[in-house]
């Protein structure tokens, strides 16, 4: 039941994020004079310059939130360009997360870690591997940071089948912001 209830407040806290980054577009769009921002149209136009912030963002825990790329993927105007687009962006970010698994698996044999461990960690690591699903599947819905989760998981050594199979509900968490957001575009 505990699972459940931290599933539920989770999932809840993602809905409210999407839903204040979602109304803040619309605001945006209504009533800031877009040409303000053209100074950034360079930057907007760099499709590999985008992916690539976006890239480094989710390998470091997940600094920008997705859902920006995702309306930045408004861009692309069809909305056959934009599935692809996001479905890449989707894709990034579950590659994003292997490598933090790994960096995390490598962080786990060094000398600082199994300090840690031995002071710290220890206590957690068998509920990290009993809850482990839970908690991945949260970070690949909600807005905790699924790089930071990957990572720990990485360490605690958690099977890199199970990390693999329940991360991949990654992509529903952006086929979802990505259906939603280009409502919203459609709406106004």
């Amino acid at each position: 039941m505990e699972k459940k209830g931290f599933l539920w407040r989770n999932i809840g806290k993602g809905i409210l994020w999407l839903a204040a980054i979602v109304f803040g577009y619309v605001l945006i769009k209504r009533y800031v004079n877009i040409d303000y921002f053209s100074w950034l149209e360079p930057v907007f136009d760099n499709h590999v310059l985008i992916m690539l912030i976006f890239t480094v963002s989710e390998i470091l825990i997940g600094i920008i939130p997705p859902e920006f790329f995702v309306i930045w993927a408004l861009r692309f105007e069809t909305l056959h360009n934009y599935i692809i687009v996001v479905f890449i962006l989707s894709f990034i970010s579950y590659l994003a997360g292997i490598i933090a698994y790994f960096t995390g698996k490598y962080f786990s044999s060094t000398q600082l870690y199994r300090y840690l461990w031995k002071k710290k960690l220890r206590k957690f690591e068998q509920n990290l591997q009993q809850f482990g699903a839970v908690l991945i599947i949260i970070a690949s819905l909600t807005p905790v940071p699924f790089s930071g989760v990957a990572m720990l998981m990485g360490s605690v050594n958690f099977k890199i089948k199970h990390y693999l199979s329940y991360s991949l509900i990654r992509f529903v968490r952006f086929a979802i912001i990505g259906f939603i957001i280009w409502e919203t575009k459609v709406l106004t």
